[in-house]
């Protein structure tokens, strides 16, 4: 391990009863990194989809054209809980170690993916 590798905040993996709480608080920004026709299908309500395969540019964009593709705000580095979602875990992972590598300390797996959600809240 390095050294002074500060631990983030909270942890990587956010479960159901914390996303609930955080999103009833509003404190908590969504992405859907599953492909267009999944989300399409369904999502967990107010979810901004971005398939896995355009998160990295698209978090490297400027702020304007991101806002202008996705009709959205782009993240801040320094947001707290970023979490990311897709339907069984695994892009949700891989999502969230992609955003923490691009600088994005609060980004964060939902790991019970869209597939919990759906079970617990569908």
């Amino acid at each position: 391990m390095a050294g002074g590798c500060r631990a983030p905040s909270s942890a990587p993996t956010v479960s159901l009863p914390e996303l609930r709480s955080l999103l009833a608080s509003g404190r908590a920004r969504l992405f859907d990194v599953r492909s267009r026709e999944e989300a399409a299908a369904g999502t967990i309500p107010g979810a901004l989809n971005i398939p896995v395969s355009e998160l990295e540019s698209a978090l490297q964009m400027e702020p304007a054209a991101f806002q202008a593709l996705y009709s959205a705000e782009k993240p801040k580095l320094e947001d707290e809980h970023l979490i990311f979602f897709c339907q069984m875990g695994k892009r949700g992972l891989q999502a969230m170690q992609l955003a923490r590598s691009l600088g994005y300390t609060g980004a964060r797996n939902y790991a019970g993916a869209y597939r919990e959600w759906l079970e617990k809240e569908g």
